[in-house]
């Protein structure tokens, strides 16, 4: 018996709960998830790696924050901080990129075009959390986070992954780039983000309403942030640029019903081709660590889309020349 499903039974007996236990596939946590009969019904139990303190665990408080704002998230239903063990709602097993893969034409739209607006909803909730003094507000993308995630992806990437670390000449102009771009990004931390905004944390529940999980890690961040992370996560082929203008222009209409700041298109287009940047990097960087570390393999046929992502990104730009080099020579080989 894993610790895991130890301390999950520890804790059920402690209820005086019984009934099937489940163990259900984590994608790239370190937690384990079970489905566990709870009351007559089923529930979610999330087992994490070690105790917590429970006035400073971030699913916790997000969620409080969250529900508080009217975001469609899980209901915490119990937890035990010294088992490590949290209790949600059960939302039933469609992962909204599962659904998208079966799903017409029109459908998929549709179902796009509601996550998009899920996120202007999660913006509002910025005042929000600066004034619960949420953990999300002490959280921030800022220079050495963005920093961090960059560094994250040269190492995994170039050595973990491909065992062909940078020259020192080039591994130099590189860093001079990723500091330039992840203080512009800094820059424009501004809002309240998910953090992992994409359509394999996004479920539909029974009543086919798109429901919000794994937001644990919200901080601020920019406005462009969870739209890129939405559009562009896990492509095997780069959207067309068209599609993206017309969905910037949708999140932008949605951020100005809600009464959100006005942002000029171009502006944005230019902020959310920066963050493109970063976040796809970030995301081969961890789909390289994943594929070796952990043999996700399922992870590398995205490598090559992120590249190609952030190749057209920076070429709009007309910036970054060393990481514009890079990608393109990564791109080509393979």
């Amino acid at each position: 018996m894993s610790d895991f499903l130890g301390r999950l039974e520890k804790f059920l007996s402690k209820r005086e709960t019984g009934g099937d236990v489940e163990q259900l596939t984590p994608d790239a946590s370190t937690r384990e998830y079970f489905r566990i009969g709870w009351k007559g019904g089923s529930a979610i139990a999330c087992v994490y790696p070690e105790t917590f303190d429970a006035a400073e665990q971030n699913y916790l408080d997000v969620t409080r924050l969250f529900s508080q704002a009217g975001l469609p998230v899980a209901k915490v239903l119990d937890f035990d901080a010294e088992l490590g063990v949290i209790v949600q709602e059960d939302l039933g097993s469609r992962i909204l990129r599962d659904v998208l893969v079966d799903a017409d034409d029109a459908t998929c739209e549709e179902l796009v075009c509601s996550a998009v607006a899920l996120i202007p909803r999660i913006q509002t909730a910025t005042r929000n959390a600066y004034e619960l003094d949420s953990i999300a507000s002490r959280l921030r993308f800022d220079t050495e986070k963005l920093l961090w995630e960059l560094e994250f992806f040269r190492t995994h990437y170039f050595t973990t992954y491909k065992n062909e670390p940078m020259s020192a000449e080039e591994d130099a102009k590189l860093t001079s780039e990723f500091v330039g771009l992840a203080r512009e990004l800094e820059s424009k931390a501004r809002v309240l983000c998910h953090r992992d905004f994409h359509a394999a944390n996004l479920m539909l529940d029974q009543d086919n309403r798109l429901r919000i999980i794994d937001h644990q890690d919200a901080r601020i961040g920019s406005v462009a942030y969870d739209l890129v992370s939405l559009l562009l996560d896990r492509v095997t082929v780069p959207p067309a640029a068209e599609w993206l203008a017309d969905k910037r222009r949708f999140f932008l209409s949605e951020r100005e019903s809600l009464g959100l700041e006005q942002i000029d298109e171009r502006a944005f287009a230019d902020e959310f081709r920066l963050q493109t940047i970063q976040r796809c990097l970030k995301a081969i960087g961890t789909f390289s660590f994943q594929s070796v570390n952990r043999g996700k393999t399922y992870f590398v046929p995205f490598i090559k889309p992120m590249f190609q992502i952030v190749l057209r990104a920076v070429q709009n730009l007309d910036r970054y020349p060393t990481i514009a080099k890079v990608v393109a020579n990564e791109i080509e080989k393979n």
